[in-house]
């Protein structure tokens, strides 16, 4: 399983991908990422870091089918309205938008997306919500991704929806490898929980 990781993170890099956007192709985690491309490399094996506690998630399944995609955005959906109707969906790009839109449409919602700040060539302190799509000023937003993995780019969607006037109501997942329940106030529901034992 290692060397199939390692192989395709090495394969992204080389077609240009950042890292960020090589952890979310695979669904792992920047330092995991990270210690796959350095597999690779010639570094010495003092200069190794230690391999990171971490899953890679493959809901390729789902993703390769329209049909599958709707059956799972509609759990998404029925998860969301569980806290309260819903104004805007905000997808986080890139495996978050296909959910979102089909979860707007279900919910009779408005689309947003979210660029997460490991998908800009230049890190700011933020992402960005896209300004092609729906705005979410003093709107009340569920968040959608495929995969939490650190929690990071989540929180700054959810700081980044409040600074623009949103309320985040909820954000809803295929699958949170952190196990949490709530980030600043905003509840976290996912289809699938991994929780480490032990």
């Amino acid at each position: 399983m290692n060397n199939k990781l390692i192989e395709k993170a090495t394969e992204l890099r080389n077609k240009g991908l950042t890292t960020g956007e090589i952890a979310d192709e695979l669904n792992i985690s920047k330092d995991t990422t990270q210690w796959l491309i350095m597999q690779m490399s010639n570094v010495t094996k003092t200069k190794q870091k230690q391999k990171p506690d971490d899953f890679a998630i493959n809901w390729k399944t789902v993703g390769s089918s329209s049909a599958r995609m709707q059956y799972v955005s509609s759990a998404l959906a029925d998860l969301a309205i569980e806290e309260q109707e819903i104004d805007v969906v905000v997808g986080i790009s890139v495996s978050g938008v296909p959910f979102a839109t089909i979860m707007a449409d279900l919910l009779d919602a408005e689309l947003s997306v979210f660029h997460p700040v490991k998908h800009m060539k230049n890190e700011s302190a933020q992402g960005a919500i896209s300004n092609n799509f729906a705005t979410i000023k003093n709107k009340k937003v569920v968040i959608v991704d495929d995969v939490i993995t650190s929690g990071t780019t989540i929180t700054d969607a959810i700081n980044v929806c409040k600074t623009h006037g949103a309320q985040p109501v909820a954000v809803t997942v295929l699958v949170d490898k952190k196990g949490l329940n709530d980030l600043n106030n905003v509840p976290i529901k996912s289809l699938i929980k991994i929780n480490k034992v032990g």
